[in-house]
């Protein structure tokens, strides 16, 4: 099932169990799909849906540090609820040793050298693995490969 079926699904389901939390937060990611259908003109594909939740669940994990540094526990633990919401519909996050060796594939096929190659290599692997990477993470990882 696509993940565009799999939201309209389980938005239905909430909505007839009456978990307001779920509906709401459900309902913020199909407005934001939404937007971004209305900017591009045309259907969103697999990868556009999921950059779109992975920038939902990174808005989540922003507020959920500034909440934190405020001292406003309430406000993040309702992000932390709403962040898990979210996170059910990303794929599975590659493990260490998953993304090291993406990381020496696609230097590998790349023919990497320097630092000078770091965009290449890290757009080959946030395209290959759309929604399993974070992008802090990748960017240290090839950023130490290459200047190694």
């Amino acid at each position: 099932m696509h993940l565009a079926e799999r939201l309209e699904k389980d938005f239905v389901i909430a909505l007839k169990a009456k978990k307001t939390e779920e509906v709401a937060v459900l309902r913020m990611l199909r407005a934001a799909a939404k937007n971004k259908q209305i900017e591009l003109r045309r259907e969103l594909t697999e990868a556009e849906l999921l950059d779109v939740l992975a920038k939902q669940v990174k808005q989540r994990q922003e507020s959920i540090e500034q909440f934190s540094a405020a001292g406003r526990t309430d406000l993040a633990q309702a992000e932390e609820r709403e962040l898990t919401v979210l996170r059910a519909y990303l794929p599975e996050p590659l493990g260490p040793a998953e993304l090291a060796d993406a990381v020496e594939t696609a230097i590998a096929e790349l023919q990497a050298s320097g630092m000078k190659d770091m965009g290449r290599v890290m757009n080959a692997i946030l395209g290959k693995h759309a929604g399993q990477v974070d992008g802090k993470e990748l960017s240290t990882l090839v950023r130490t490969r290459l200047l190694s």
